[in-house]
């Protein structure tokens, strides 16, 4: 049965007084006692609305646990004499990561067990985990209220004791350790990023193990406030690299991971709209560069004149080069090529060979592979209808063994398939959304759909197996997810033509899919259900305003919906860095463009479909604010009374809860608002 939901605020609420043009403005201010009696009367209707439900909750978490072997290991991974893993334990959220001498060993030594440094944190998350080259130290930091400021702390392996070093106020942008040359042969450094006030990484600091963070000395700092910074070490452990990056052009610093107080040597100067990056490969660097490029190709530079590029693997239109990593004999090459990932071998000598994944739609990564006199090379492959899979391949004789599959207990795999489908977009482009469904599943317009989409940043979302996606196919729903223009699946083109002044191809793709899927009878009309998160939730508001007739429901999870009074306000965080993707609204033409598509300023008197929200308060990449202010005016606004249901995290930031159990409860919320309003 559905909560009863009104046209207004379905709980008692009096609107503060002195109202401006926008009514909800003052739900930014999280100071004010007002904003938090708002959120908190939004969550206790929703957990009014999931109490209705929660016979149907409870059975779908069940359902989750019960397909996952709560107690497991990760395959062990080598590096030098040691082997690295991390384990799960039956009732405990989060990983143990340990090692040990041998495969066999791995688990003998705990590393870091997050269970204990999450005890009495409502959220945790690990940021770094970088081992000294040593193996003595580990280098970890994490957040404890999901605003992505970190600590970082260091723990002497042989005792498990944390040693006096902390640092404070530490970004997500990596670190890189290293031992000092010359009189510093002995000390330990370890280089680390901090966020500005708008939390963008943007400075490289050094600290000498041993000493207070005070004395740390700054080594690079990006000012221009388009720019990321990031700290890495190359797969071969000899330099360290700087790396400052726009959304459309980044610059790479050199440090030699021997000489950690010497000053950063740029590689080549930055420029508009060139981007690359760098990797060390023996006597050379290896570069993946758009340069004269526009899907990108590899280049090779000498060690001692990094800037002198030589072209290695050419360009292909259509064919997105992602990266290159470098072994003593060969490279592997990570690409996209027709909407479908894919993995190459360069030798050295000029042969190259693509590694044989299969037809069906999967996402195909590298895994961690620090040796680098090897043949062999780890990946992991998964699809809707296989789980996460670690494969070791030999290159010279084609053997592949399985070394992990994740265990899905009581499942029949072969009850499920999954197909790409192809859409036309209004203007005729071909528009990939790739399907999954029961197997004896019939085409006869019956089942219920939900679509998921992103399409922003280039980012491209290849097929992914999830054990909780398993109980809507199960009670015959059908699953897909859109590749619009925007993300980058065919290619920088791809991504081009769905962002600034040509976003709402991004949208009118995604509805051309949904169309397609009920006009080929995959779905039924009128239960569709659409799906995304912060920019795929600007997806779900654009399309439900355009076609509000088309979708039962939608669910939006921390959706970047009030997009020109955000892009608006520098004083944000985040919001000049964004302005290469959306445009600056201060200025034509991009103001009247973003203004055509925001869904906060677009909403209408429409009948609008059942929506679950979600949002976190201390989410630094979309504030809190920006749902709450879109469901408040909905509510105020719509011509229907179906659920429209508001939960705010209030100790989580942009990913939510961070607990595995809890995430699971989370996603049977929302299969229960799916399954209750579609």
């Amino acid at each position: 049965m559905n909560a009863p939901v009104a046209k207004q605020i379905p709980f008692e609420w009096q609107r503060p007084t002195g109202a401006a043009s926008d009514p909800w403005a003052w739900l930014r201010n999280r100071e004010d006692p007002d904003t938090i009696a708002y959120l908190e009367a939004e969550n206790r209707y929703a957990d009014e609305f999931f109490a209705t439900h929660s016979t149907f909750v409870e059975t779908v978490f069940e359902e989750i646990k019960s397909r996952v072997l709560e107690t497991d290991l990760e395959a062990p991974v080598r590096k030098d004499t040691w082997w690295y893993t991390s384990r799960t334990e039956e009732g405990k959220s989060y990983p143990i990561h340990c090692r040990g001498a041998s495969r066999e060993t791995a688990t003998d030594s705990v590393l870091l067990d997050e269970n204990i440094e999450a005890d009495g944190h409502e959220y945790f998350s690990l940021g770094a985990f970088a081992v000294s080259p040593d193996h003595r130290l580990l280098a970890w930091s994490s957040d404890t209220d999901g605003g992505e400021r970190y600590t970082m702390k260091f723990r002497d392996l042989s005792t498990g004791a944390e040693l006096a070093d902390t640092l404070t106020d530490t970004a997500w942008g990596g670190c890189a350790w290293s031992v000092g040359a010359g009189t510093d042969s002995d000390a330990l450094w370890v280089l680390y990023v901090k966020p500005d006030e708008a939390m963008r990484p943007f400075q490289v600091w050094r600290h000498c193990m041993g000493t207070d963070q005070a004395a740390d000395a700054l080594v690079f700092e990006d000012l221009d406030e388009r720019f990321f910074v990031s700290v890495d070490l190359t797969r071969s452990d000899q330099w360290i690299v700087i790396e400052s990056s726009s959304k459309l052009s980044s610059e790479v610093a050199l440090i030699a991971a021997s000489d950690p107080t010497a000053t950063p040597a740029i590689v080549r100067p930055r420029a508009d709209d060139i981007e690359y990056h760098l990797d060390h490969w023996g006597d050379r660097f290896v570069i993946v560069t758009n340069l004269e490029a526009e899907d990108f190709r590899v280049m090779t530079a000498p060690v001692d004149a990094p800037s002198q590029w030589t072209e290695f693997l050419a360009h292909e239109a259509g064919r997105r080069i992602v990266g290159a990593e470098p072994f003593a004999t060969h490279l592997v090459v990570h690409e996209w090529h027709e909407a479908q990932q894919r993995l190459r071998v360069l030798w050295a000598d000029g042969r190259e060979h693509v590694i044989d994944l299969g037809l069906e739609p999967h996402e195909v990564e590298l895994e961690s592979n620090p040796e680098w006199h090897t043949t062999t090379v780890r990946f992991s492959y998964q699809s809707f209808t296989t789980p996460a899979s670690v494969f070791e391949e030999d290159l010279i004789t084609g053997t592949r063994t399985l070394l992990k599959q994740k265990p899905v207990p009581g499942v029949d795999l072969s009850r499920y398939t999954a197909t790409r489908e192809w859409a036309v977009a209004p203007d005729g482009t071909s528009v990939p959304v790739d399907v999954m469904r029961l197997s004896d599943a019939v085409a006869n317009s019956s089942a219920p759909c939900v679509v998921y989409g992103y399409g922003s940043y280039e980012i491209s979302l290849p097929p992914w197996f999830s054990v909780a996606r398993l109980s809507l196919i199960d009670r015959g729903w059908t699953f897909a997810v859109v590749h619009p223009r925007g993300g980058g699946e065919l290619g920088r083109r791809w991504y081009l033509d769905g962002k600034l002044l040509s976003k709402v191809n991004t949208f009118s793709d995604t509805i051309a899919c949904c169309e397609h899927l009920a006009a080929s009878g995959w779905a039924a009309s009128g239960r569709l259900a659409l799906r995304g998160g912060s920019a795929g939730g600007l997806l779900v508001g654009a399309c439900i305003n355009m076609r509000p007739d088309l979708f039962a429901s939608a669910i939006a999870e921390v959706p970047f919906v009030d997009v020109v009074s955000t892009m608006s306000d520098p004083s944000l965080p985040l919001t000049v860095t964004e302005w290469e993707e959306w445009g600056d609204p201060r200025e034509e033409p991009s103001a009247s463009y973003m203004l055509s598509y925001s869904p906060y300023d677009n909403l209408g008197p429409h009948n609008y479909p059942a929506i679950y929200v979600t949002a976190g308060l201390n989410d630094p990449r979309v504030s809190y604010h920006e749902p709450a202010k879109w469901v408040a005016k909905l509510r105020e606004i719509r011509g229907n009374d179906v659920p429209l249901v508001f939960k705010c995290e209030m100790g989580a930031g942009h990913g939510g809860p961070s607990g595995r159990y809890e995430m699971w409860r989370d996603e049977a919320r929302v299969i229960a608002f799916l399954a209750a309003t579609t």
